[in-house]
């Protein structure tokens, strides 16, 4: 099952309440604090994904098994933990960037 988490968009703004990810050398701003699940992403010089998820907005699903949202698809960026009790891949899917996110059960929202 994928459920909707949020809308990721690449800018080269500075966004109030951003957070600088260091390890993924990144900002982004809390996708939980837009009502509707925005998160504005600014990337670092050197950051090192694909030309698709710097420039073109992304839609992000939690899925219960990883392995299996991304089985057969074109994945642009391999599975990776951004932070503790999350799994993350994104893949391409008719041009665009698709997150998929496995949280450890015991973090998984309500």
């Amino acid at each position: 099952m994928k459920i909707f988490n949020h809308i990721g968009i690449p800018t080269n703004e500075v966004k109030q309440g951003e957070i600088h990810l260091i390890h993924l050398k990144m900002y982004v701003t809390d996708h939980k604090k837009s009502p509707n699940g925005i998160q504005w992403m600014r990337f670092e010089d050197d950051a090192p994904y694909p030309e698709l998820v710097l420039t073109i907005p992304h839609i992000a699903f939690e899925v219960d098994d990883l392995a299996k949202a991304i089985e057969g698809q074109k994945v642009i960026i391999e599975p990776n933990s951004p932070s503790e009790g999350l799994i993350v891949a994104f893949i391409e899917d008719c041009g665009a960037p698709v997150e998929f996110m496995q949280y450890d059960k015991h973090l998984r929202k309500k």
